[in-house]
């Protein structure tokens, strides 16, 4: 963060200062990535190269940090009655207190359970033998024919 501030001239406030006043200035209730750079241009002149990517990784962490809310490609400041934020890293939800004296059970385990070492094996269903394959409507049976293997004949040439 030391670096960034060295590369921009003395008179620029801190990025998120300048983010902020933008959304103040905006009476729309919030603005997009390119109307926060047009009134930032506007008010402090030209911006330091690699504006574009300061901004968007303060606007980020603005985000991450419940400072902004991004709706509908808008950032807008959040008030102190917005809902907490559901998403990665979200904080988890309040829990009611515990009476003393009681002790949580363990969480349940995650996944398919583990197999006994000690049970039996299973048995193996029995294959049944093959039959007659069975005869359509047409008197053909259906699907393709098995494979054969090939088989000597009287004369000794396979077939």
């Amino acid at each position: 963060m030391a670096t960034e501030e060295l590369g921009k001239p003395p008179s620029l406030p801190s990025y998120p200062q300048m983010i902020t006043e933008a959304l103040d200035a905006m009476q729309q209730g919030g603005a997009n990535k390119s109307s926060i750079t047009k009134f930032m241009e506007s008010k402090y002149g030209e911006m330091p190269a690699g504006h574009a990517n300061l901004l968007s990784d303060h606007l980020n962490r603005m985000k991450d940090n419940g400072e902004l809310l991004l709706i509908k490609n808008n950032y807008i400041k959040a008030g102190p009655d917005a809902p907490p934020k559901r998403g990665r890293g979200r904080p988890s939800k309040p829990k009611d207190p515990l009476p003393e004296g009681v002790v949580p059970a363990p969480p349940r385990p995650r996944g398919r359970p583990r197999k006994d070492p000690n049970a039996p094996p299973v048995p193996k269903k029995p294959k049944l033998p093959p039959g007659p394959p069975s005869l359509s409507k047409s008197g053909k049976p259906r699907g393709r024919p098995r494979k054969v293997n090939p088989e000597l004949m009287q004369n000794g040439v396979e077939a």
